[in-house]
């Protein structure tokens, strides 16, 4: 089986893809939530365990691709995008952390 570069391209450019997708976060600024009523911290708790659930989808399914033997660099970038998603995934609990500690202390009915 003969492999051109035209086939070779796509598939390197879905994963180089993937791989930028994967860098988009949030930034962490605690001050951010301080300005939030109850109602909208439990919003941005909700918004945030939903990005963790499908960064959480988005990396098992990179891990779990199968990358052609004949494709030079396609584990290394299997394996980059993953730990960029699992970087997403922590930076994303540590926003987690800041919004329920937040929401302890502002609003009694949430304890």
């Amino acid at each position: 089986m003969k492999f051109t570069l035209t086939a070779i391209l796509p598939v390197i450019a879905a994963l180089l893809f993937a791989a930028g997708c994967s860098s988009t976060a949030a930034s962490l600024d605690p001050a951010k939530y301080d300005k939030m009523n109850c109602a909208e911290l439990n919003r941005a708790l909700g918004d945030t365990a939903t990005d963790i659930s499908r960064t959480a989808i988005s990396r098992g399914k990179v891990a779990n691709t199968s990358v052609p033997s004949w494709l030079l660099g396609g584990e290394r970038v299997k394996s980059v995008v993953a730990n960029r998603e699992t970087a997403r995934i922590d930076r994303l609990q540590q926003q987690q952390q800041v919004i329920v500690a937040t929401r302890r202390q502002r609003c009694p009915a949430s304890q």
